[in-house]
């Protein structure tokens, strides 16, 4: 078995979604979807283009409010909450990671600039023990620390997703959104973010959802494995279940397209 080890374990869901739905016109985004996320869980989101898995993304995230449906985070109700509430949310215990990293990093500022803007969001003041920090995480996602004050249009795309990493992760979130964290990258460089990725999740007990078009990702990162085709869940389970003996003849296919390359 390849997927990561659950290392945590509830029985409460940190994370509960009902019925949502978004829908754009007549065009269905994501239709009835349900799910619970417990601490410590990673749960993959798997489709073709136009699937509906970056719409749920969007929904679950804050992004996008659903039309309908509920979303209940560590037994609150998110679409409930007010604009300050929501906003405070997404600097402390969430994190989102983008597939380009420029659109989740500041490029005129530096490399500790980035990482610290984020621990000042929640009240950080002291220079030195912010630059510390920084200094830190940097080198927790392998990014030497000569270069702190390097702008993160002087680093490689891989360098750039793991500074946007260190970004998220530096505040401690408990979730963390995924949108194909991998994307874009030559497959070396994508082999070493997937590693150092589950290293610390696994070290740090992170519940994580991510959306991702590439099952060997989801083989390596996620304990289960939701389907989703036209808006809606067509198979979900655990991931090398899932994976390795298909229900859906959706999911049959893609994973026979993925033997067959």
């Amino acid at each position: 078995m390849t997927m990561m080890p659950r290392t945590i374990t509830t029985d409460e869901p940190l994370l509960a979604v009902s019925g949502l739905t978004k829908r754009y016109g007549a065009r269905i985004g994501c239709a009835d979807v349900s799910f619970d996320l417990y601490p410590g869980e990673v749960l993959g989101i798997v489709g073709e283009s136009g699937s509906g898995k970056s719409t749920l993304l969007s929904c679950l995230s804050g992004h996008l409010r659903p039309d309908f449906g509920r979303i209940t985070y560590d037994a609150r109700d998110v679409l409930a909450m007010g604009e300050t509430e929501r906003r405070r949310l997404g600097r402390t215990d969430w994190a989102y990671v983008h597939q380009n990293p420029r659109d989740g990093l500041r490029m005129g500022v530096s490399a500790g600039g980035n990482v610290g803007e984020r621990l000042m969001a929640i009240g950080a003041r002291h220079y030195g023990d912010i630059r510390d920090k920084a200094a830190d995480w940097l080198g927790r996602v392998e990014i030497a620390a000569d270069r702190i004050d390097d702008r993160p249009t002087a680093f490689s795309g891989g360098m750039q997703q793991r500074l946007q990493i260190a970004r998220n992760l530096v505040t401690s979130p408990r979730l963390v959104f995924m949108d194909e964290p991998t994307g874009g990258l030559d497959v070396s460089v994508q082999a070493r973010l997937l590693d150092l990725l589950r290293g610390l999740v696994r070290d740090l007990g992170l519940s994580v959802i991510i959306v991702t078009h590439d099952l060997a990702v989801v083989r390596l990162l996620a304990h289960r494995l939701m389907v989703m085709k036209g808006g809606r869940v067509v198979e979900q389970g655990l991931t090398d279940q899932v994976l390795d003996d298909p229900q859906h003849a959706y999911t049959q296919l893609l994973v026979s397209s993925v033997l067959q390359v």
